[in-house]
């Protein structure tokens, strides 16, 4: 397994679309910062998906939308790796990686430059010491709507009843965004079947599916 992995980290410093800064690179400021759709070579919507693991939802859904430009985050090189060797070998122009921490995409996004960010399945850190720790504590939230348009969207897709119930809870007494959709169970409370929330599965979605587990769902926008 380590000779696996360090294959996999050999990869992904050697792919153009794999970024992955030190941490006090990331902390500072990286040079793509602000500069993202140059980077691409494209002035198209850039997507975020955080925590995004093995990349399914960053490389399905720039298979989806060619005229956007999609970005998955997670500080896991071996998982990032799937995704990003994918994208190589079906040779994605609008899919790109970046290795590092999500508190500190501060250094890597700025101010508005993002106009969709995806959160699936992350741990949804249940214990009360580990209450920082979820992907949509207070000041995660607010780190996002600095980083989203006006308008911009955020979707939670999890199979983690406390982490969709604290969630919407949060988003309640959060002003900088407003809840659009709710659904603690997708399968049974949405009739559109080919939606993007059916047609993409993570390799958790699979896990969690085969286990009996209601998909929760919520989509909110900054306003």
């Amino acid at each position: 397994m380590a000779r696996k992995k360090l294959k996999r980290f050999k990869d992904n410093n050697a792919y153009p679309h794999v970024i992955e800064p030190a941490r006090e690179e990331a902390s500072q400021g990286i040079e793509q910062k602000g500069k993202w759709r140059q980077w691409f070579g494209a002035d198209a919507p850039l997507v975020l998906e955080l925590g995004c693991g093995k990349g399914e939802y960053t490389i399905t859904l720039a298979k989806k939308h060619p005229e956007k430009l999609f970005i998955g985050v997670d500080i896991k090189g071996a998982r990032i790796w799937y995704g990003a060797t994918e994208a190589h070998e079906l040779n994605i122009k609008n899919a790109a990686f970046l290795r590092t921490e999500i508190s500190l995409i501060d250094g890597c996004f700025t101010k508005e430059e993002v106009d969709e960010i995806w959160i699936t399945f992350p741990d949804p850190q249940i214990k009360y010491r580990r209450t920082k720790h979820r992907l949509t504590h207070p000041e995660q939230l607010m780190r996002y709507a600095r980083l989203l348009k006006p308008g911009g969207t955020l979707h939670l897709k999890t199979d983690s009843a406390f982490l969709h119930g604290y969630t919407l809870g949060v988003l309640q007494d959060n002003e900088a965004f407003k809840v659009e959709e709710a659904y603690f169970d997708i399968d049974h409370q949405l009739t559109n079947k080919s939606s993007v929330l059916h047609s993409v599965q993570t390799h958790y979605e699979g896990m969690f599916r085969a286990k009996g587990n209601a998909i929760t769902y919520i989509r909110c926008t900054r306003v």
